[in-house]
């Protein structure tokens, strides 16, 4: 007999037309990525670090997206799905959590200009370009990833997960890895 963590849960009512939930979730994507470039754009770049609370807490909920993504990985290759669905979601909501408060800081402080230099310089944009062109990709690819393990379409949610994983990995450990070059480097 399989254990509570082990057995499969029945799938949720997937009787949602899925046309409409694909053009939610494009929506969804769109306005975020329409959100975050309008704020990068229209509040001006600041060059003092101001307060730290944001990017910190920021920093946090990047660090337990990154978290949760490597415990869901743990779980499902342990089989243990109802654990690998509960540390999914809550990667989903860290996540969730962080646009809401980088959007917040960057809002009220705009962005705040590397002041590196030499090698730290090129590790920061190294590390910055590709999380910047990466982040916008990530809504809609983690959105689906959901919706197909959700609804019980196992196979287009392993094939997805395949490619949203390491992507949004990258992404959280890079945020945190950007906080601290800027705001704790000399």
């Amino acid at each position: 007999m399989p254990s509570a963590m082990t057995a499969t849960a029945p799938a949720p009512d997937s009787s949602a037309d899925p046309a409409i939930i694909r053009r939610t979730i494009w929506g969804l994507s769109v306005f975020v990525c329409l959100a975050v470039t309008a704020v990068m754009m229209l509040v001006e770049p600041s060059a003092q670090q101001g307060s730290l609370l944001l990017p910190t807490l920021n920093a946090g909920l990047n660090g337990g997206a990154a978290c949760c993504l490597v415990t869901g990985y743990v779980m499902i290759r342990k089989r243990r799905l109802a654990a690998h669905k509960v540390w999914m979601i809550a990667a989903i909501v860290f996540s969730s959590l962080f646009l809401v408060g980088y959007l917040a800081h960057h809002a009220t402080a705009g962005s705040v200009r590397y002041q590196g230099e030499g090698l730290l310089r090129g590790v920061y944009y190294g590390l910055l370009i590709p999380h910047v062109l990466l982040a916008g990709p990530i809504v809609p690819l983690a959105l689906f990833t959901l919706y197909r393990g959700w609804t019980g379409k196992l196979e287009k949610h392993r094939r997805i997960a395949k490619i949203t994983l390491p992507l949004w990995l990258y992404v959280s450990v890079s945020g945190v890895l950007i906080y601290v070059m800027l705001y704790h480097t000399s």
